[in-house]
């Protein structure tokens, strides 16, 4: 017999094991052929002809059709596929007491009430199905569990008759169990981290493990560092990152790193930043001429101390971003780079990589070159300070303080209108936003929340800074080199529509359109402006945009209107800048193309990727931090009366907003008796009496509890109103 039916026989007779992909096939084959909609697993396996050595390739390809959500095991230990059973694939986004949501792939958002959550957790892959809807809006149930997501979760220790239970901040208000086991020690009225050991079928069937304990759950910095911990922010540096950081500094600017820059010393740069800034990375420069303007943007060169693949470079791409939060922060290079030899500070020579721009009497930008140079800070700029100068309102001390470029101010002021205008020009939608600004006492707590301020200077550094952003990308596209740019898309199809049922029950018309553009976002916006209506109309347009992100594909930024565009001016704070700095040295150096192409198209994208993750992380830490410290201020005025405007309304109550950007929940048990009807996302409205609460509408609030812990507050309607 040859040797090689010998192999194939000695084969056949052990049974060789199927390949992952051919039991994945016969999976989907066998489930679509069978009569009933769902198949019990021993007959689906025994259609296979799972072998004894083939059952870890078959356990694969089911494992894998299920965490895709292609298929699903119902009660009985059936498997059946999703798409017999009108089974999709989704997450669970959030969760309150009695229901959750859940979006699907395609961003359609379902309506989860409890009982059909099968206990899954915010960010759990989930298989829901529709059931029937009481409010005409996509109403789902859980069916399977697909892929568990973190099961960190922040919350408070309370005690029911002596045991001590968690009380999650964000996922549920059940009282979950915890297992003492491995558990560190813990307190009632405790702030804790903690992880899920065991999954129920229910929320209360959930068992936790604590795991760090923060302090005070009614002390809002408590709260933060439970947060923080909570979204896996790096808070600590690396050793080795730490090491590298002090040879740095030790070094400090060293006399050849002047070689082949550009010596702008002698030339009137300064910085603008808030009083109390300290990471000081971007400096300007304006000078007017007979045909136009000379704009120079100067910003720290990161890139010269922070090399690739260096440990302080794995540690800043991890973060992401810096993160600020109430009066600290968690920044993303050390202090010795970000506060010290990184920081233009007064006085002081710092190497820098500078944007020189040139512009017509119209605004309009020429031509631009990128160099290395080095510069002289001539004076710390406080915004506050120059907006009095703008407005001739600066005190004799703040004018001799500015006296060296007092000549350039309004030169600044000048070119800022020209660029503003130009933005109107073409159409970019004037969405108006409000920051918060919050009051940290000596002791950490919060005891003032008041509107940031945007002034004039504030305006000056965006419209310089947007200018240089447009100038790097501009430069990358133009030597075809990988980039990471600043992208933000269309809105969702979907959100268009939605605007398009809304507005007419504010009274608009919505622009008439075959694709939606910034000036038609622009046009609805002007046509509230001045009215009763243009707060809830900005809030419509602004929530109906899509997220900006970060991208190695050049698609443009619609909020803008610019098909160039990049994040080039903060590389002290943002991986995206750092990233974008160390491409244009390169650029600089006289790479060509293919060099550029081979080296920086995989950093692209990896950088692309963590710069939009660290700043998701970065905004929801914010957030969620914010409201920790808003409902600790709140705390002193429970029982008050306030005027507020509603600014969100859902199918269990809406949400009112204080001029101090302090949100409270209105919840529909509190409200008038009576049927209330859900007009989303603008109304809720008695039915028989006609009595309607709409978005943007004043009313009287009295503020009724406060939960430091979650970071809420409960507003009731004040009576006498």
């Amino acid at each position: 017999m040859p040797e090689k039916s010998k192999k194939r026989a000695s084969a056949k007779k052990a049974g060789a094991a199927m390949s992952v992909e051919s039991y994945r096939n016969k999976i989907l084959v066998f489930l679509n052929k069978y009569d009933k909609k769902a198949m019990p697993l021993s007959e689906l396996e025994s259609k296979c002809r799972t072998k004894k050595n083939g059952r870890e390739n078959f356990a694969q390809a089911f494992g894998e059709l299920r965490t895709e959500g292609v298929i699903t095991v119902r009660k009985g230990m059936k498997a059946a596929l999703c798409a017999r059973i009108g089974a999709k694939p989704a997450t669970v986004s959030r969760l309150s007491r009695t229901f959750g949501f859940a979006q699907t792939d395609d961003g359609t958002e379902y309506f989860i009430p409890g009982k059909c959550m099968l206990g899954a957790m915010p960010g759990d892959r989930v298989l829901i199905a529709d059931i029937d809807s009481r409010t005409g809006e996509p109403e789902g149930e859980v069916l399977d569990i697909i892929e568990p997501g973190s099961s960190v979760m922040t919350g408070r220790i309370e005690s029911v008759d002596g045991m001590l239970y968690l009380v999650p901040d964000t996922a549920t208000r059940n009282h979950m169990i915890i297992v003492r086991d491995r558990s560190v020690p813990f307190s009632e009225g405790d702030k804790v981290l903690a992880e899920i050991v065991h999954r129920g079928r229910r929320h209360a069937e959930h068992k936790v493990r604590i795991t760090s304990v923060f302090g005070s759950s009614q002390l809002a910095a408590s709260c933060a560092g439970a947060i923080i911990a909570s979204h896996g922010a790096p808070v600590e540096f690396s050793a080795d990152a730490m090491r590298e950081v002090r040879k740095i500094a030790e070094g400090g600017v060293q006399i050849h790193s002047l070689n082949y820059r550009e010596d702008l010393r002698g030339e009137p740069i300064f910085t603008i930043d808030s009083a109390g800034s300290k990471d000081l990375d971007d400096a300007v420069s304006v000078e007017k001429k007979p045909g136009g303007w000379t704009l120079g943007v100067h910003i720290a060169d990161v890139s010269h101390y922070v090399k690739g693949n260096s440990e302080l470079d794995k540690d800043a791409m991890r973060r992401g971003t810096s993160v600020y939060y109430a009066d600290r922060v968690i920044p993303m290079l050390p202090e010795e780079l970000s506060n010290g030899l990184c920081s233009l500070n007064p006085g002081e020579d710092r190497l820098t990589l500078s944007a020189i721009m040139e512009l017509d009497t119209d605004g309009k930008l020429v031509s631009y070159r990128f160099c290395k140079s080095v510069i002289r800070s001539r004076v710390k700029g406080v915004y506050s300070e120059i907006n009095s100068l703008i407005g001739g309102t600066a005190s004799a001390d703040i004018q001799a303080k500015y006296a060296e470029i007092a000549d350039r101010i309004p030169l600044m002021d000048e070119l800022a209108e020209l660029l503003i205008q130009k933005r109107i020009r073409r159409h970019a939608p004037e969405i108006e936003t409000t920051e918060s600004k919050l009051i940290i006492g000596e002791d950490g707590v919060c005891c003032g929340v008041m509107p940031r301020e945007r002034g004039r200077s504030e305006r000056i550094i965006e419209e310089f800074m947007l200018t240089a952003n447009e100038a790097a990308a501009k430069l990358a596209r133009e030597n075809g080199a990988p980039f990471v740019y600043r992208i933000h898309e269309q809105p969702p199809e979907a959100k268009v529509e939605a605007l398009h049922e809304i507005l007419p029950k504010f009274g608009l018309e919505c622009p008439h359109f075959t694709e939606f553009k910034p000036y038609h976002a622009g046009k609805i916006l002007e046509s509230a402006r001045g009215t009763d209506k243009f707060e809830a109309v900005n809030m419509l347009v602004l929530r109906s945009m899509a997220k900006a992100k970060y991208s190695p594909e050049p698609l443009g930024h619609f909020g803008l209107v610019l098909e160039d565009y990049a994040h080039f001016t903060s590389p002290i704070r943002r991986y995206s800048d750092l990233a974008v700095h160390r491409i244009i040295t390169d650029i600089l150096a006289g790479y060509g193309k293919e060099w550029l192409q081979k080296r920086y198209e995989g950093y692209a994208v990896k950088a692309s990727e963590c710069a939009t993750n660290g700043e998701m992380r970065a905004v929801a830490i914010e957030r969620e931090c914010e409201d920790c410290y808003k409902a600790e201020y709140m705390k002193s005025h429970i029982g008050e009366v306030f005027t507020a405007r509603i600014s969100g309304v859902t199918e269990f109550g809406f949400y009112a907003e204080l001029p101090n950007t302090i949100e409270g929940l209105v919840h529909i048990r509190t409200l008038p008796e009576g049927e209330y009807d859900y007009t989303e996302p603008v109304a809720l409205t008695e039915r028989f009496s006609g009595v309607s609460y709409e978005l943007g509408m004043e009313v009287q609030v009295i503020c009724a509890a406060v939960n430091v812990s979650d970071g809420t507050i409960d507003f009731t309607l004040d009576d006498d109103e």
